[in-house]
């Protein structure tokens, strides 16, 4: 079983509006989501996410707040599980670039949340429900998601919300 630890950034503009990446996966299709990513080998989960949201919007974050909420998948027919902590950016400076050393973020955007449902409708449930939850209820932090994925391909793929304890 392979098992990711992944960490997601929520940076809101002065305006209101929240930063949004939009990734192009392997296949081709595009989905968005907070910015963030895979925490490496001996990082820590916020030194992981300060890099991620550096390399992926030219951002740079001093100070986090959290986790807001913790999103668990398990996929078994897969082979692998992750778990995502998102945080909050108490500070943020630079400019918005799209420079993804990876290749995968093509796109950033600040999105007001009344848009946001609209920008992430094809992104898989595990990352929208927590996200629009947190926007329409920021009081009920933390808080944590748990998925299971059935199925061992794209086509199969069913994803369960399951009870949190």
């Amino acid at each position: 079983m392979r098992r990711w630890l992944v960490a997601g950034g929520i940076i809101e503009h002065p305006d209101g509006g929240v930063l949004l990446v939009q990734n192009r996966r392997r296949d081709g299709r595009t989905e968005w989501s907070t910015p963030g990513g895979v925490i490496d080998e001996g990082e820590s989960l916020i030194e992981g996410l300060t890099r991620e949201v550096a390399e992926e919007t030219g951002l740079v974050v001093p100070s986090w707040h959290g986790p807001l909420y913790e999103v668990a998948v398990e996929a078994p027919d897969l082979g692998w599980d992750l778990r995502v902590e998102v945080h909050r950016a108490v500070s943020w400076h630079g400019e918005l670039v799209t420079e993804d050393p990876d290749g995968i973020v093509v796109d950033a955007r600040f999105v007001h949340p009344p848009a946001c449902a609209d920008v992430l409708g094809a992104t898989w449930r595990p990352t929208v429900e927590p996200l629009l939850a947190w926007l329409g209820d920021r009081s009920s932090c933390p808080r944590t998601w748990r998925y299971r994925i059935d199925g061992a391909t794209r086509e199969e793929m069913v994803v369960v919300a399951l009870p949190t304890a």
